[in-house]
């Protein structure tokens, strides 16, 4: 199906893409990766009178150690996510889902602020956001401010963002030296998650010292297993 028309712009800097956000109103739809707004578009689920791609800003993109957190561009992709070193070290958990998310085509064109600020539940990036308390970054015209992961996902597909901010970067602590894992169960590969748990811990003499759990497509937002948590400090660090 062919999408209902619509004006479009690409800014090169974020300020002109929240300054083209602000003048297009609420319909307005941002561009990503696209992997999530192209097919609405195509079905016409979606008919926004504007959509502002992000792809010409490459201030959104990359990874960076900013002391004690990483700073996420919201524009970077799956792939780069998955493969930066500085995620292996320090944020394991993203690393480990990201390797779930879709297929290898999906990954080098998704990013990783498109798949939290689209606010699937049954997403595999919201969950590890929430067990790591990232923050994510909001820049609109009246400036920048910081929503944790736990008051971001507010419903299906509704976060905190106002209709005329961007998410621009995501905040996410290090857990240097945390194992961790996610568990995806689906009918089929490559597909959405009927369920998925996201878990790391840190260890101290064999015991788990620290431990973060969260559920994927438990609710229409990312759980927090606080009370798994609590129960697995000072359990034995064995299968």
């Amino acid at each position: 199906m062919i999408p209902a028309p619509f004006d479009y712009v690409a800014p090169s800097t974020v300020d002109d893409a929240v300054r083209a956000l602000a003048d297009a109103g609420e319909d307005a739809k941002i561009l990503a990766g696209g992997q999530s707004l192209l097919p609405v578009l195509r079905l016409r689920m979606a008919a926004p009178t504007t959509v502002v791609d992000l792809t010409n800003i490459d201030e959104l993109r990359g990874v960076r150690d900013d002391g004690d957190a990483l700073v996420i561009g919201a524009m970077t992709t799956h792939h780069d996510v998955r493969r930066d070193p500085l995620i292996a070290e320090h944020a394991a958990l993203l690393a480990r889902a990201t390797d779930t998310v879709a297929d290898p085509q999906v990954r080098h064109r998704g990013t990783f602020g498109g798949s939290l600020a689209h606010a699937d539940p049954a997403g595999d990036l919201l969950a590890p956001a929430l067990a790591m308390d990232t923050e994510m970054v909001l820049r609109g015209m009246d400036g920048t401010r910081r929503v944790p992961a736990a008051e971001f996902f507010a419903d299906f597909f509704t976060t905190a963002l106002d209709p005329s901010e961007i998410l621009t970067q995501v905040r996410v602590p290090k857990f240097t030296g945390w194992q961790a894992h996610y568990e995806k169960f689906n009918r089929v590969a490559q597909a959405w998650s009927i369920v998925g748990v996201a878990a790391t811990v840190r260890t101290d003499a064999g015991a788990i010292a620290e431990a973060r759990v969260a559920l994927t497509n438990m609710a229409s937002v990312p759980v927090r297993a606080r009370g798994v948590e609590s129960a697995l400090v000072g359990q034995p660090a064995t299968a």
